[in-house]
């Protein structure tokens, strides 16, 4: 398998079909990749399937899978592991990733649902990662997940994602939000979560906004602007890291292209940002 983490660069945008027309027409040089949900394109044809092809002909891409179910009671969907493989080749798709999490019993579920956090569910989704990482014949990787409930919890949320990742020997979709929203929910520190994150296995990063239902309740939403704090801590990761890839997440609420890439260009100013004072304390 290639170990290779970095198989894209710089900030990426997440590719959503009411903007394809619009970067099909006018690519923004900001984007250095983009994303998208296999689920959703698998199956597209017509000018939307001629436009997509288009664009994997010409840039870097990665998949976000929605589906997959790792942490699921249901037999895994080979023969849709089998599909996202043919989707990979055909369009040349750099990385895939999932959430570790479960959307499925006895049937599609349409929600993210949290795997409790014991020795028992890492065992089980660390058998099902190595499976779809064996058809794929590469690794995949795993993003921590928000979650407003943690039924049947005997680990703390770290030591289970840490042990899923290392005992599975996968990549890790370093979701920067998704800390800052459960360390809000569930009253942790986000930069102590952050520095128990494993570094070494990190793929690539998502950022997006969330909603404030209370101060003490955020929902990730992938439906509002970046704010500050969840800005800071990207700069934090990167900080203790190094700079890797970042993605822009936004899923409702969409804006004009140009506040995408407004967005998209933070991004960037704050990757150079830290790898200006890496050279110059390298120097």
């Amino acid at each position: 398998m290639d170990t290779n983490p970095y198989l894209v660069r710089g900030a990426g945008l997440g590719l959503r079909r009411s903007i394809l027309s619009q970067i099909v027409e006018s690519p923004p040089s900001a984007v250095d990749f983009y994303e998208v949900a296999p689920e959703n394109w698998i199956t597209i044809g017509g000018k939307s399937g001629r436009q997509f092809r288009a664009m994997t002909e010409r840039y870097d891409f990665i998949c976000h899978g929605l589906s997959l179910s790792l942490g699921s009671t249901d037999p895994l969907d080979e023969a849709f592991v089998l599909e996202v493989k043919k989707f990979l080749a055909e369009h040349n798709i750099k990385f895939y990733s999932e959430h570790l999490s479960y959307c499925s019993k006895d049937g599609h579920l349409y929600d993210l649902m949290p795997i409790p956090f014991t020795e028992e569910a890492v065992t089980h989704v660390v058998g099902r990662i190595k499976r779809v990482q064996d058809i794929l014949e590469q690794r995949i990787a795993i993003e921590n997940v928000s979650y407003y409930a943690a039924p049947g919890q005997e680990m703390d949320e770290i030591d289970f994602f840490n042990a899923v990742v290392s005992e599975a020997d996968c990549n890790v979709l370093l979701d920067i939000n998704n800390i800052y929203v459960n360390s809000v929910n569930h009253g942790y520190d986000a930069e102590a979560f952050l520095k128990a994150m494993p570094a070494h296995g990190i793929a690539y990063a998502h950022i997006a906004g969330h909603y404030v239902e209370a101060e003490d309740f955020l929902v990730d939403t992938h439906g509002a602007d970046v704010i500050d704090p969840v800005w800071k801590l990207l700069g934090k990761a990167y900080e203790l890291f190094g700079v890797f890839p970042t993605l822009l997440e936004r899923d409702f609420d969409i804006p004009l292209l140009a506040g995408l890439i407004k967005e998209v260009n933070i991004i960037k100013v704050i990757q150079n940002d830290w790898r200006v004072q890496h050279e110059r304390k390298s120097a």
